[in-house]
């Protein structure tokens, strides 16, 4: 199968797990750390089992499965601030911001491995950070001028994070099974993830939702085992077929999924995501979305 088509497939995916990794946000948690909690629970639930049932490959080296454990790590430590990021904004300013980690691929190769980028190339690249830094504007209280959110800089180490994680990822899968290296990504992804986030108060939650049969409890279960256990490896799948540039670039095609189906949901259903769907936010949100993903894919077709 084409790396193309599975990178496409999990990039679909892993829009819609944000979309609705915000609904159980918005709608039911009560604490930034309870969703980063349940998906670090979820991933070792999924993790150990899968790595009992594959089992160590002959072809295992250690080095290998430290870069699938560097993986694993690094991804929990960017989705752990997604999710706090996503617990105070909307995921359609969220996502797209989060995902430029295309262009740290491209300035770590400049500075530190001598390749070059031509004019053009540049130009996308801050065409880019544009989209990005606009969707991170908020008018002031005034009404007269613009405020730079806090969280930019905090969701552009988040995107610098994720962006190691698919190197780091690659370098794995080109010695590895992919299955092997997706359990050893889930058990290091979750025990980062429970490192950081378990709390008594967000434990005694996780429990409430259970007793109570939360509906929340039906998100989690379709957000983290099926979407993005999917997601994940549809994404080492790709990478173990294709040049990692060009697969990072393509999974930046997300900041434009998430903001059409958060426009989507947020018209269907009111209240759903907290998001503003005023005809100017919607075209703002949009034009900066066209921005990123048409500027990250010049990068990589320029870099691949």
């Amino acid at each position: 199968m084409s790396w193309v088509a599975v990178v496409l497939a999990g990039v679909a995916l892993a829009a819609l797990l944000s979309v609705l990794d915000k609904t159980v946000i918005h709608r039911y948690a009560r604490m930034p750390y309870l969703q980063p909690l349940v998906i670090g629970i979820t991933m070792m639930l999924i993790g150990l089992p899968l790595l009992a049932m594959t089992g160590i490959p002959s072809s295992a080296t250690y080095e290998a499965v430290l870069w699938a454990i560097a993986s694993g790590v690094c991804y929990g430590l960017g989705t752990h601030i997604l999710v706090y990021t996503l617990y105070r904004q909307e995921v359609s300013r969220v996502i797209p911001v989060y995902q430029t980690y295309p262009i740290f691929t491209a300035l770590i190769a400049f500075f530190f491995l001598g390749e070059r980028l031509g004019a053009f190339e540049w130009l996308a690249m801050l065409a880019v950070v544009g989209g990005a830094v606009l969707l991170s504007f908020r008018r002031d209280e005034s009404g007269c001028g613009f405020l730079l959110d806090r969280a930019f800089l905090v969701l552009m180490l988040g995107s610098a994070i994720e962006g190691s994680s698919f190197v780091f990822g690659k370098s794995a899968v080109n010695d590895l099974p992919v299955l092997f290296t997706h359990a050893l990504r889930l058990i290091s992804l979750g025990s980062v993830l429970l490192a950081l986030n378990l709390r008594r108060r967000s434990l005694e939650q996780v429990l409430w939702f259970v007793r109570t049969r939360s509906p929340a409890l039906k998100y989690v279960a379709l957000n983290q085992l099926i979407i993005s256990n999917a997601s994940q490896f549809l994404f080492l799948w790709a990478l173990a077929l294709g040049p990692t540039i060009l697969v990072t670039a393509l999974s930046g095609l997300r900041a434009f999924f998430v903001v059409v189906y958060a426009i989507v949901l947020a018209r269907v259903w009111r209240g759903a995501l907290g998001e503003v769907t005023t005809p100017a936010t919607i075209t703002v949100k949009l034009f900066s979305s066209v921005l990123i993903v048409g500027g990250v894919t010049v990068i990589a077709l320029g870099s691949g």
